[in-house]
């Protein structure tokens, strides 16, 4: 089977031309690396390419050491902004930001535990998402990226990740959150423009 590779970039937010808000940049540690390359196809060989060069990104399978949830990026970092702002279990986050998209790790087999946490939280609409689990790579930055980066880590893996169901909690909870307030301000928008609209006719 063909494996499906996700890549995760700063571009200017395709409705405002404005930049997302910038995050400091994250370094991974020794033992992250040492994580990160444990799932490569080639782990030597993946330390080899960082040591020449730790801006590099790296193909890395899921379903290993760790599966991805990918989602939109005005929603991937509502959603991180949410789970830091309540001191909230997460493991490592990565974006890229030329694809507009933003990567949550979890403990491998997580999708139906997820998915069903999902639709507990959510009052109307599951939210949009992507699961990255076995047949699948992730374009994962390198160990030391620098700001304006295509690839970069809103929290970098800093050690081996262990793996909790209060993460898993933890991201249902706060993407429920996260869609629900970015929906509420593009209606907002909509109407204000429909508004803003009306007047100018007036006129």
């Amino acid at each position: 089977m063909a494996r499906r590779v996700w890549s995760h970039g700063i571009r200017p937010d395709a409705r405002t031309g404005r930049r997302p808000r910038r995050y400091p940049v994250q370094m991974v540690t020794r033992r992250g690396l040492e994580w990160l390359a444990a799932a490569a196809d080639l782990p030597d060989r993946c330390r080899e390419v960082w040591g020449d060069d730790p801006r590099r990104p790296y193909a890395i399978p899921t379903g290993r050491t760790f599966d991805v949830v990918a989602l939109e990026q005005r929603v991937g970092v509502e959603t991180f902004d949410q789970l830091e702002r309540h001191n909230m279990p997460v493991g490592p986050v990565m974006a890229d930001w030329s694809a507009q998209q933003i990567g949550f790790f979890l403990p491998v087999g997580s999708r139906e535990r997820f998915g069903r946490m999902l639709v507990d939280e959510a009052k109307e609409t599951t939210p949009e998402y992507r699961y990255l689990a076995d047949g699948s790579l992730v374009v994962v930055p390198g160990p030391m990226p620098l700001s304006g980066d295509r690839y970069t880590w809103l929290r970098a893996p800093a050690r081996q990740t262990e793996g909790t169901v209060s993460r898993v909690a933890a991201l249902a909870a706060m993407l429920v959150a996260a869609s629900e307030l970015v929906r509420s301000a593009d209606r907002y928008g909509e109407t204000y423009a429909r508004s803003a609209e009306g007047h100018g006719h007036e006129r």
